[in-house]
């Protein structure tokens, strides 16, 4: 597995605070981005917090998957979430160690109180010490937040005094860009009322029981006000693999006013993933559910065709200028303003995803502009099917006959590729294990290189770029 040590500086620990006009929650930024350039600690908000205690037990949430491995519990994990300031809402997101579980906390314009929101994006400090005095906060006492060293810290102390450094794998990364671009394909499948969401989600498993004793995927269908266990994906269904993996709503369920469950359209008996939101008083809470409990969103290979297209590569460049933070990206907007089409801003918006300069947001259906704080750069030039499909264009390995190719593998072996109304299926194992529900194989992707103008022999750096 590739990764890299990541560290981040804080200036000094997060910690909540006792004040004469109630508690100050300082949460201390890292290294980011903003638009005015990379910043070693960037001030996003200071403010008071309308709802405390329902922001206290949220904000623990998104903390919670991020410290969690609901695959391989016993490997440790931990990663301090990303914050972006978007101009009239803080989001704070994380991504689970083993890969399969994103989380969002979007805290919205009726939220926050008497201050302005900043724009740009870096990782926060949650410490443990932190996490303690959050689960202890009451209804009763104002909380003013801060996000960002406030100006005393940033005149007196000079270099961090607060460091971590963890392991960042690229799959990691990946997670994000694939998480983005399956949530995309999500409509709104059942809307439940605070008693039944309630009812719900504590009737679920805490730990253990990720699939049925039957071996296949659980699947919930709505029903009245509420939602029951199906045996199989009926239409309207939706998948809901793993359920443990929902434990860290159970911290914002008392708050909850509405749950939100959002999936694809059935099509087949696959497992699929799925998004679980929690409405609370001025913000949003969503968990991303990969398809399979032991399966992280870095192998969907949803980003795999945006990827195999230099033109998508040269859109994203243009597309990347005309971002200015937006909470929600218009795409007819961009559209107008680029030259391009509707989908050819779609497909650019993947390809930015992959560097983590978008993110999607399932309640209003759209993309938002935010940027990792990671060399998340690499992650083309490492996902390894996509190296592996540039190694065969590269060979000379393609050979085009209509809406036939014949791919000749490393190993000898000869795969057929057909193209039927743009869907390119093989003959490969990895097209008759998955069908095309873990994205295109490297055989598939090489002959699209091909098809798109990938020219024999080409230098792979061309193909690894990325966008700068």
């Amino acid at each position: 597995m590739t990764r890299s040590l990541q560290a981040v500086a804080y200036r000094r620990p997060s910690a909540l605070e006792s004040a004469a006009d109630g508690r100050r929650l300082g949460l201390e930024t890292s290294r980011g981005a903003t638009p005015m350039g990379v910043e070693d600690h960037p001030r996003f908000f200071a403010g008071f917090l309308t709802s405390p205690q329902v922001a206290s037990a949220a904000l623990l949430a998104v903390a919670d998957v991020a410290a969690a491995r609901y695959y391989q519990p016993q490997l440790r994990a931990s990663l301090d979430p990303v914050v972006t300031g978007n101009g009239d809402r803080l989001r704070f997101e994380s991504f689970s160690g083993c890969g399969g579980v994103y989380a969002r906390l979007d805290v919205l314009t009726p939220g926050l109180d008497g201050g302005e929101v900043g724009h740009g994006t870096t990782n926060v400090d949650v410490n443990n010490p932190l996490r303690e005095a959050l689960s202890r906060i009451g209804t009763d006492d104002p909380l003013h937040l801060r996000v960002g060293p406030d100006e005393l810290a940033v005149t007196t102390l000079d270099g961090p005094v607060v460091e971590k450094k963890v392991p960042l794998p690229d799959r990691w990364l990946r997670g994000f860009a694939e998480a983005q671009v399956i949530a995309a394909g999500f409509d709104l499948r059942a809307e439940l009322p605070a008693d039944e969401a309630v009812r719900f989600l504590r009737g679920l498993p805490r730990a253990g029981g990720a699939r049925r004793a039957s071996g296949g995927p659980r699947w919930v269908v709505p029903v009245g006000r509420g939602l029951r266990p199906t045996t199989r994906p009926v239409p309207g269904a939706v998948c809901l693999p793993g359920p443990e993996r929902l434990a860290a709503l159970q911290r914002v369920l008392r708050h909850a006013t509405a749950l939100r469950v959002y999936g694809p359209a059935v099509g087949g008996t696959a497992s699929t993933a799925a998004a679980w939101e929690v409405v609370l008083p001025g913000m949003r809470l969503t968990l991303t559910l990969s398809p399979d409990a032991s399966r992280g969103f870095s192998g969907e290979g949803g980003v795999l065709d945006a990827l195999a297209t230099e033109e998508a590569a040269g859109d994203a460049e243009l597309i990347a200028v005309l971002l200015a933070w937006e909470p929600r990206i218009d795409v007819a907007d961009l559209a107008a303003a680029s030259g391009l089409t509707p989908e050819r801003v779609r497909a650019a918006l993947v390809r930015l995803g992959t560097s983590g300069r978008v993110g999607y947001d399932t309640a209003e259906a759209a993309y938002f502009h935010r940027e990792l704080p990671y060399d998340a750069e690499r992650v083309e030039k490492h996902n390894p099917r996509l190296r592996s499909a540039g190694a065969l264009v590269a060979a000379g390995a393609v050979t085009l006959d209509g809406a036939l190719a014949t791919v000749t593998a490393e190993d000898g072996h000869v795969h057929r590729v057909r193209d039927a109304a743009g869907v390119l299926t093989c003959s490969c194992l990895w097209w008759a294990k998955y069908r095309g529900g873990r994205g295109p194989c490297k055989h598939a992707l090489a002959v699209r290189m091909v098809r798109r103008g990938a020219a024999v022999g080409q230098d792979m750096a061309a193909i690894d770029g990325g966008v700068r």
